[in-house]
């Protein structure tokens, strides 16, 4: 896969894009990662990305000739057709749909994203409009900067592509497969503090183990998260 970022700060996304899960993924080539800064795309000395709003009103807006120009030319296009390069555009905006597991294996199966990054009081609304497929908030509060959701959106996203886990079954068991939280996990010592392990998961029974953890996975969704409890 390969994943454009279009943001006012690439050093937000560099550092955590390039450690752990996500370095190993592109080291291996299941991640071609590219970061850009939004301000190469401005035609003025002073590099402006953004003007006070029409109608009034407190902040500033992301000018549209600069997102425009960025996808466009990531894109190789100067408008969408049949012929462009498959690509997924998503803003990052907390009026956006809100991002959960669902979303990330979809976007997991594209083939290219570009993600451009809001900041200020947002873009204007031509780009929504006009240029991209979907806007994305990764919660119902709200952030300094789009770079920050980004990159939470391409670990999401990413550590569900094929190659890129050590092991393939812990995306599959992760928290929200199937709509659960995942069950409590537990590691050496046995016994530690006079806490020991549940005996079930030393018992070496793979089929009551399987089932403790499906029952304690809707008892954790209950308890912590009974909004996405469906019997």
């Amino acid at each position: 896969m390969r994943i454009d970022i279009i943001t006012l700060f690439p050093e937000i996304c560099r550092a955590p894009l390039n450690a752990s899960m996500m370095k190993r993924a592109q080291e291996n080539g299941a991640l071609d990662l590219h970061i850009h800064n939004l301000r190469d795309w401005t035609n003025d000395k002073h590099h402006v990305v953004d003007d006070a709003p029409f109608g009034g009103g407190q902040g500033m807006v992301m000018k549209p000739e600069p997102i425009f120009a960025a996808v466009e030319e990531l894109r190789g296009e100067k408008r969408k057709t049949s012929n462009a390069e498959q690509s997924r555009v998503i803003l990052m905006s907390p009026t956006g749909r809100r991002f959960d597991q669902r979303i990330a294996e979809q976007l997991s199966q594209e083939s290219r994203l570009i993600i451009v990054c809001g900041h200020y009081e947002g873009v204007d609304h031509r780009v929504v409009e006009h240029l991209i497929d979907e806007e994305i908030s990764i919660g119902d509060y709200v952030l300094t900067n789009g770079a920050i959701a980004a990159v939470v959106l391409v670990d999401a996203v990413v550590r569900l592509i094929p190659g890129v886990l050590g092991d393939e079954q812990s995306a599959h068991d992760d928290s929200f497969r199937g709509g659960l939280l995942e069950a409590p996990q537990y590691t050496r010592p046995a016994e530690f503090r006079d806490w020991k392990v549940p005996e079930i998961l030393l018992s070496g029974n793979h089929a009551q183990i399987a089932a403790w953890r499906k029952e304690q996975s809707k008892k954790r969704t209950r308890e912590n998260r009974p909004d996405l409890f469906r019997e």
